[in-house]
C-alpha cells in the first residue's frame, strides 16, 4: 500500500516522522532496542547506507527490534528491508549502548557476509554501496565509526 505513495512524498514523510519521533523520545525516554548489521562482500568491502532523513551521513544498516522478535531475526529483517540483501553467516559482535534523542538505545551489533548487490528503496534508503575498508566515505556518522571499531576488534581476536 505504501508503494502507491510517490518516493519523493515518502521521503518527506520519513523526515517529518523522524523529527516527531525525536521529540517523543526526548519527552517519553523509552528504552530502545535495536540491531545494526555490518555487512561485507567477497572482497571484504563494507556495505554502508545513506538515509533520506537525518544528517545525510553514511551509516551502518540499523533498525528497531519488534516486540517478540529476537535480535538475530530483527537483524536479518532490517538488513533485508534496508538493503534488499540477505545476511549470510550472521555473527553477534556485541552490544553497544547509545543515546539517541536523549534516550537510551541498546544496539545488538552483528557482522555478516552477503553475496547480493544492494538495492536501495529510494524512500528510506537513498544510497547503499560497498566501500573498501581503506577508503570509507565521508561524512560518516560517529555511531557507524563505533560499530566499525567493534568489527576491527573482533577481527583482531580471531
Amino acid at each position: 500500500m505504501l508503494r502507491l505513495i510517490p518516493a519523493s512524498l515518502h521521503r518527506l514523510a520519513y523526515r517529518a516522522a523522524n523529527t516527531l519521533r525525536g521529540v517523543w523520545w526526548r519527552i517519553a525516554k523509552p528504552q530502545l532496542n535495536a540491531v545494526a548489521v555490518i555487512a561485507t562482500d567477497a572482497k571484504d568491502q563494507i556495505l554502508l547506507v545513506r538515509l533520506s532523513y537525518g544528517p545525510g551521513q553514511w551509516s551502518i544498516p540499523t533498525g528497531g527490534i519488534k516486540r517478540g522478535e529476537d535480535p538475530e531475526q530483527a537483524a536479518r529483517r532490517e538488513f533485508r528491508e534496508e538493503t534488499g540483501c540477505e545476511a549470510n553467516a550472521l555473527t553477534l559482535l556485541g552490544v553497544q549502548n547509545d543515546e539517541v534523542h536523549g534516550t537510551q538505545n541498546r544496539v545488538h551489533v552483528f557482522a555478516c557476509k552477503t553475496a547480493d548487490a544492494p538495492k536501495p528503496d529510494m524512500r528510506e534508503i537513498i544510497e547503499a554501496r560497498f566501500f573498501p575498508t581503506h577508503s570509507l566515505p565521508e561524512p560518516m556518522g560517529e555511531l557507524a565509526r563505533r560499530r566499525l571499531q567493534m568489527l576491527r576488534e573482533g577481527s583482531r581476536r580471531r
